[in-house]
């Protein structure tokens, strides 16, 4: 999977979260970063990789799920006809396709007074979507990641995103 956005989103720590939830899961993970020179407000992505079985490639050739959180992310992504496309739904508009799935990962996070806590609405999303991690595990990294208060607005974030995912898999 790969989370695409602007450096500063959080994406690389929702690619370490959500790693470090799949190895409590009992799954292999890999993760990697990229990002521009600039890291804050650049191009930034983290691929991970999750498998019961032992991964052999360290790369993500053809992702079966993206999270874009920028236009630039859309562009890059939402042609791939085979990976699910989970987009914040502020992008500009038409998206559209089978495989595109729009949040309003970024109003949600502003309503909770969190404007920064969009990653972990999306990463709640993609848990309970796609069913790739448990919530427990990562509610547990999360609970290891930060302060108690910082994890607690997190925690409330990430469930955000798990109601609303689920609703999206029931739905699928």
């Amino acid at each position: 999977m790969i989370l695409a956005g602007s450096g500063g989103q959080g994406l690389v720590l929702s690619g370490v979260i959500l790693g470090q939830a799949a190895i409590l899961d009992g799954k292999n993970v890999v993760q990697t970063v990229s990002y521009g020179i600039a890291s804050r407000g650049g191009f930034s992505q983290a691929e991970v990789i999750i498998d019961r079985d032992e991964i052999i490639y360290q790369q993500v050739e053809q992702p079966d799920i993206v999270l874009a959180l920028t236009a630039e992310a859309m562009e890059l992504y939402a042609g791939m006809a085979r990976t699910r496309v989970f987009y914040d739904s502020r992008l500009p508009a038409g998206a559209d396709g089978p495989n595109l799935a729009g949040y309003p990962f970024t109003r949600l996070a502003a309503g909770l007074g969190q404007s920064g806590a969009a990653n972990m609405i999306a990463l709640g999303v993609l848990a309970s979507a796609t069913g790739v991690v448990t919530a427990g595990s990562l509610v547990k990294v999360i609970g290891q990641r930060f302060s108690p208060p910082l994890a607690q607005s997190n925690v409330m974030a990430l469930h955000t995103g798990i109601a609303l995912g689920t609703g999206a898999a029931e739905g699928s």
